[in-house]
């Protein structure tokens, strides 16, 4: 006679003991499905989508109200500060001017153009003329808004088209995390498309972009350092029909290395509004102090309005 084997028998008895006894705990699961009707993507559509956003937008001209916040486990505080009223002016390939201004008086709080290499940063109120890369070689823990660097800010305003020629794509089918309106938790799936570049030394990760089911549209974008950290983590939230283009309202960028956030909530859009090479151009004030970043510093360098009250 075949002996019966010892799991099914350690399961036939589990299986008569009560659900209400010391061994077993029943409560209830607390995240829950989406139930909103999904859309379906190749992964070659999800690229093309992409591509054709990339190469068809140039330029764009926003006003903008701008949170932010500083700090987090590194720093072991965090600062919010005030919302400002800002401007943003971003041109291929690489040339952003953003333009803040203090909260009620509405002077300039804060005047910053990059050319993609070298940025220009202009603080009325501390009489500072701050000079710069937009590589960063060592962020400064003690005062995060220091490393803000405008190339950050573009590269989240702009997701750069995939280069068949330099990167692969891979799709990944995964889900994110969602609130109803009650505050729980729903699990949506979703498009991840990871991105990695060739370089001297090889592959290396470059970016994950996810894609919402619901709208197909770029819900979030990782950016990632050489050695395969988080550099930028950006959120794109209430798409709205701009001339033409279906763009975000609200972006969210934050950067867990240097641990500050900010976020731009669209008031006014304009895309393809053309642009001249003068208006990204930002000359050093008469009687400014001269900040070059690539030389020690002792005092801030942060805007007035974005210090604490």
């Amino acid at each position: 006679m075949r002996r019966s084997s010892p799991c099914w028998a350690l399961l036939l008895a589990l299986s008569v003991l009560p659900t209400t006894g010391c061994l077993f705990r029943t409560r209830p699961v607390e995240d829950q499905y989406s139930k909103a009707p999904l859309q379906n993507a190749t992964q070659q559509e999800l690229i093309n989508s992409i591509n054709r956003q990339a190469e068809a937008i140039h330029s764009l001209k926003a006003t903008v109200d701008i949170d932010s916040s500083s700090g987090g486990l590194k720093k072991g505080t965090e600062t919010q500060y005030k919302e400002i009223r800002g401007y943003v002016l971003a041109r291929k390939p690489d040339s952003l001017h953003m333009i803040g201004l203090m909260p009620f008086v509405r002077t300039t709080a804060f005047d910053m153009v990059s050319d993609g290499q070298e940025f220009k940063l202009w603080i009325p109120p501390k009489n500072k003329f701050v000079i710069g890369q937009n590589r960063m070689v060592t962020p400064n823990a003690d005062q995060p808004m220091e490393n803000i660097r405008p190339q950050n800010i573009y590269e989240a305003l702009l997701i750069r088209r995939i280069d068949s020629n330099t990167e692969i794509a891979v799709l990944e089918n995964g889900y994110e995390m969602l609130h109803d309106s009650k505050g729980h938790r729903v699990l949506q799936d979703d498009y991840e498309l990871t991105v990695i570049k060739k370089s001297d030394s090889g592959w290396a990760l470059e970016r994950k972009i996810i894609f919402g089911r619901t709208d197909l549209k770029p819900h979030r974008q990782f950016i990632y350092t050489d050695d395969g950290k988080v550099a930028t983590d950006a959120h794109y939230a209430e798409y709205k029909d701009y001339d033409g283009f279906s763009f975000p309202s609200r972006i969210e960028i934050y950067r867990p290395q240097e641990e500050y956030d900010i976020t731009l909530n669209m008031l006014k859009l304009e895309i393809n509004t053309p642009l001249r090479d003068d208006q990204f151009v930002l000359e050093q004030p008469p009687g400014a102090v001269v900040v070059h970043l690539d030389q020690p510093q002792s005092s801030s360098i942060m805007p007035a309005s974005l210090q604490q009250q």
